[in-house]
């Protein structure tokens, strides 16, 4: 079963970098057709919304401030410890 603990690892901090990747973004704002940043752009919209958009949808309005990603980013804290504990 310790072969699972890098798995898990890598999955998560890819997660990690791609949530933060997509909060630079947000202020950033590069041009989603640019020939260079705009595949970058899309791809790491297109792999964080699936999991930020139910998030989104669970919270109430909050003045223009988004949430998600935070609540994303320790709710992937929490299901990691979960799997160790379950690992070990």
């Amino acid at each position: 079963m310790t072969f699972l603990i890098p798995i898990i690892n890598a999955i998560y901090y890819i997660l990690v970098i791609l949530i933060f990747a997509r909060f630079i973004l947000s202020w950033i704002r590069p041009d989603p057709y640019h020939p260079t940043w705009g595949p970058i752009t899309r791809f790491v919209y297109q792999a964080t919304e699936p999991l930020l958009a139910p998030i989104r949808r669970l919270l109430p309005a909050t003045g223009g401030l988004d949430f998600s990603p935070m609540i994303l980013l320790f709710g992937l804290y929490f299901i990691r410890s979960l799997l160790y504990g379950i690992l070990f």
